[in-house]
């Protein structure tokens, strides 16, 4: 219930600005109407294609047990651990060493996994990854996470609207709504990407502590989940992903971008020190058993 609750929260806050920006843009009911028709069917399609829209966003390609057979038999074994229907397996052709999960449900669930995290990951370590993805799947934290990228993401998209229509429209608005479309589009342009973002950090970060120690439980060993948050945070560094979308970055195992002043300052990861610290904890604790 505790999930279901945030999933229906960060739906109603992203959602109300939707459904601001548009009131303040266009004006009036006509405004409010498709605010709230855009709230709608963006909820809808993130809620039935979550899987297939965050794959499509990373360029994820399923994988078979022939294909794939280490990784698949891994993640097999690992879900039959987390009494998991098997997700499906993807790979994503990148260097940067990542991974995510994704899916409405346990039933619909896709596990994707870099080319750059199985070059780099051993065994154990990888092991521990992807028990930290089904961690997700498990607590449902796969629907907020890509309800949120997907929201988020018609926010930004509509806010790159707003400002083309700025450049090259001049802004020809009618006398009376010209205050108040005024306001929308600095609403828009300006607050309502960073609103977004606030709003998927508030939900993401502890998310992110709560999948890492169901991973330590899964496997037993929490170590070598700190010891690929290590090397995974120092192949981010060699190899960003800039080319990713940012509205889907949550969905991501740790930060994949550069980490420049304005990344850090928006992180939707709690800090790679941090969730060691927090691991290595959790090892004393199963040590002492």
């Amino acid at each position: 219930m505790g999930n279901q609750f945030k999933t229906a929260t960060l739906l109603a806050a992203l959602s109300g600005l939707l459904i601001a920006i548009s009131y303040y843009v266009i004006g009036g009911t006509s405004g409010l109407v498709v605010g709230i028709g855009i709230a709608a069917f963006t909820n809808l399609l993130s809620w039935y294609q979550s899987d297939k829209i965050a794959l499509a966003a990373y360029g994820a390609q399923p994988v078979t047990e022939t294909q794939a057979p280490g990784l698949y038999r891994m993640v097999e074994r690992l879900s039959q651990r987390a009494n998991l229907p098997m997700p499906g397996v993807y790979i994503v052709s990148s260097p940067n060493p990542n991974a995510f999960a994704t899916g409405r449900d346990p039933e619909h669930a896709a596990v994707a996994v870099t080319e750059g995290i199985l070059n780099i990951l051993p065994e154990d370590e990888l092991e521990a990854v992807i028990a930290h993805e089904l961690t997700h799947i498990a607590n449902r934290d796969t629907l907020t996470q890509a309800v949120a990228a997907t929201v988020a993401g018609a926010i930004s998209f509509l806010a790159q609207m707003v400002s083309y229509g700025l450049w090259f429209g001049g802004g020809s608005r009618d006398d009376n709504n010209r205050g108040g479309n005024a306001f929308g589009v600095l609403l828009t342009v300006i607050l309502a990407p960073i609103s977004a973002t606030l709003i998927q950090l508030a939900i993401s970060r502890t998310r992110e502590f709560s999948a890492d120690a169901g991973a330590a439980r899964l496997t037993g060993n929490p170590r070598a989940l700190a010891r690929a948050l290590q090397r995974l945070e120092s192949g981010a560094r060699q190899a960003p992903m800039n080319n990713a979308n940012p509205a889907f970055e949550p969905l991501l195992i740790i930060n994949p971008f550069s980490g420049e002043f304005l990344g850090n300052l928006f992180r939707t990861h709690p800090s790679t020190e941090q969730r060691i610290e927090a691991l290595l904890k959790l090892e004393q604790g199963v040590e002492s058993r």
